[in-house]
């Protein structure tokens, strides 16, 4: 009996820590096993699944009803009632959304429950956890009929232990997601996408030794780029084991440090002679770190940026960031998780002349980063603190740190993101001021490499457009977007507008832009024509030529993509225009107009 009690203490122990376990970083470089593929699902509008009759939730029940779909029960016997098997559910794909694989669930928002079973033969001495890439909106995780833990936020990383639950066979984890709207979520009610369900990103099983190197942070040191500096955290640290090296062959480094009482190493490494990261030479060096004879591998390029006055520097050189504005989506309207899917829109954007993008309105999937790295184009990430969430709510600003946290950590290595954005065209008040301000202290806490910034709303009058949001003095760069010419103003006058802004710093024009429908063809003043969203880009262009402080701008947008709120029938057909190609691919010829100035940029 005493030895069933330390068993069941200990895997309490273990649940506990799950649903507050640590994010693990670079996950593509360690033991893994992916979960992807096909699995089962049930759409769940009343969740059955998840509440009794008189609403009592399963879950908290001391012996969960085999009503409750995480149980996965099946029947044991022809009398015995059961209304759910999952076996004998559809199947879907994943990572994938059910909105365009599912043409019944186009506009579903609710609750459905996924199931994948696996077999995991988990070595002795050894830890398992599931990591999963991203799950929108609301997931609530279970293995073998144990809770793991309940996440918000559809874009982020997160992952459970499972060590003592793990079987050889027969194991089933099953995922309860919903992508119900709410107000106090981060996003809130009212986007601009499509709201995407399901799980949309890798699911992976990590193995692991019992301590072993959970994150790190390998970059140039801030104030002095003759060193590399950062930290590394050891999961469950044994003092009997202690030491960490870090090796970079082709600089010659060979570090070896201790590791405190707290599991983490801090460490600066002198360093010269290296190459730095840029569009133009985008150098990653092989890092290995070495923690108890287990070697953690990684791809890192160094490079500085920071601002003077208004001028942006990588590596000590003004910049100028000729950009374009990306969405998460591949080209058959759903969630872009591939690889396959993240070239084809990086290779456009190389195509458009760009050395950066800002990808939104919300964390992408690892795969562009990685790219992106290796394509040598800089990159703005941003959380999807959108339009209006609720400032006033401890909560919600909760859920957007956490995001952000996340957003960090698994992403603070990748050279090629230079700025991290809080928010997008946000209403002013002092509520949303604290927000973004404590956002914005948060992240230099995690990361002081990079510069921070947020795309910002403008006033504009009397032939006048000003720049002048009190949070910008809490930002290193001052982002503003403006519809010249779509939502207001007159083109014709474009050239006229003056700018005028109250901070020295450097000015991006995170988005401008106006739709056209693909193929259609008119007058530059007929509206959703090819020949209007190029005029558009030509007087816009002459506008922002003039513009004090300019130090980019990144068009809105790439591509055309999906959007619940366009519905304009034989144009829009619930898809936003605004891209520079079409959903299918067609280069519309405000993309040559973009083309065209950036080379003339680039001879600038």
């Amino acid at each position: 009996m005493k030895k069933l009690l330390i068993t069941l203490l200990l895997t309490f122990s273990i649940l506990g820590q799950a649903q507050n376990q640590n994010l693990i970083s670079n996950v593509p470089n360690r033991h893994t096993t992916s979960l992807n593929g096909v699995w089962n699902y049930i759409v769940d509008p009343y969740e059955t699944g998840y509440y009794s009759f008189h609403h009592d939730v399963y879950d908290k029940q001391e012996k969960p009803s085999k009503a409750a779909y995480f149980s996965n029960y099946h029947a044991v016997n022809k009398q015995e009632l059961v209304e759910y098997d999952f076996d004998k559910s559809p199947k879907i794909n994943i990572p994938g959304d059910w909105n365009s694989q599912v043409p019944e669930l186009k506009y579903y928002e609710g609750n459905v429950w996924f199931k994948k079973s696996f077999d995991y033969d988990l070595k002795t001495q050894k830890r398992l956890f599931v990591y999963i890439g991203a799950i929108n909106y609301k997931a609530d995780v279970y293995l073998n009929g144990k809770k793991l833990g309940t996440h918000e936020g559809g874009f982020t990383p997160f992952n459970y232990e499972v060590t003592s639950i793990v079987k050889p066979k027969d194991n089933y984890l099953v995922i309860k997601v919903d992508n119900t709207r709410h107000k106090e979520d981060v996003p809130t009610l009212n986007t601009d996408w499509w709201n995407y369900g399901g799980i949309t990103r890798d699911v992976t099983l990590i193995e692991e030794s019992a301590s072993f190197v959970e994150d790190y942070t390998i970059q140039l040191d801030k104030k002095d780029k003759n060193k590399i500096s950062g930290f590394v955290k050891i999961n469950n640290f044994n003092p009997a084991q202690n030491a960490v090296a870090i090796a970079i062959p082709e600089l010659k480094i060979n570090y070896k440090g201790k590791v405190g009482a707290d599991g983490i190493v801090k460490f600066e490494i002198p360093s010269k002679n290296v190459s730095y990261w840029s569009p133009e030479n985008p150098k990653l060096y092989e890092v290995t770190i070495d923690f108890n004879g287990e070697k953690l591998k990684d791809n890192i390029g160094f490079r500085t940026i920071e601002t003077q006055e208004d001028k942006i520097l990588l590596n000590g050189k003004q910049i100028f960031l000729r950009g374009i504005s990306i969405h998460e989506e591949n080209a058959k309207g759903g969630r872009a998780n591939s690889e396959e899917d993240a070239l084809r829109l990086l290779n456009w954007a190389k195509e458009l002349g760009c050395n950066y993008v800002r990808l939104a309105h919300y964390p992408h999937n690892e795969n562009i980063i990685r790219l992106a790295d290796k394509l040598g184009l800089m990159v703005w990430e941003e959380i999807p603190v959108y339009w209006t969430v609720e400032f006033t709510r401890k909560e919600t600003y909760n859920n957007a740190q956490n995001q952000l946290t996340a957003a960090i950590t698994r992403d603070k290595n990748r050279a090629c993101i230079i700025i991290w954005s809080m928010a997008n065209e946000t209403p002013v008040s002092d509520a949303r001021n604290n927000f973004i301000k404590n956002l914005a202290e948060h992240t230099k806490s995690l990361d002081n490499t990079r510069l921070i910034s947020a795309a910002l709303l403008t006033q504009s009058g009397d032939g006048f457009g000003t720049i002048n949001d009190e949070i910008g003095q809490y930002l290193d760069i001052i982002a503003f977007n403006q519809y010249l010419g779509w939502y207001g103003g007159n083109l014709e006058d474009a050239e006229k507008i003056l700018w005028k802004t109250k901070y020295n710093k450097p000015v991006i024009v995170s988005e401008f832009g106006g739709d056209a429908k693909a193929g259609l063809h008119g007058e530059k003043n007929e509206r959703w024509t090819e020949e209007y969203q190029e005029y558009l880009y030509i007087q816009n262009l002459k506008m922002i030529e003039k513009i004090p402080h300019l130090s980019g701008l990144s068009p809105w947008i790439l591509v055309d993509f999906r959007s619940p709120r366009r519905l304009l029938p034989g144009i829009q057909d619930e898809y936003n225009r605004k891209g520079l190609i079409s959903n299918d691919g067609q280069k519309k010829k405000a993309f040559y107009i973009m083309q065209d100035w950036y080379k003339k940029k680039i001879k600038d």
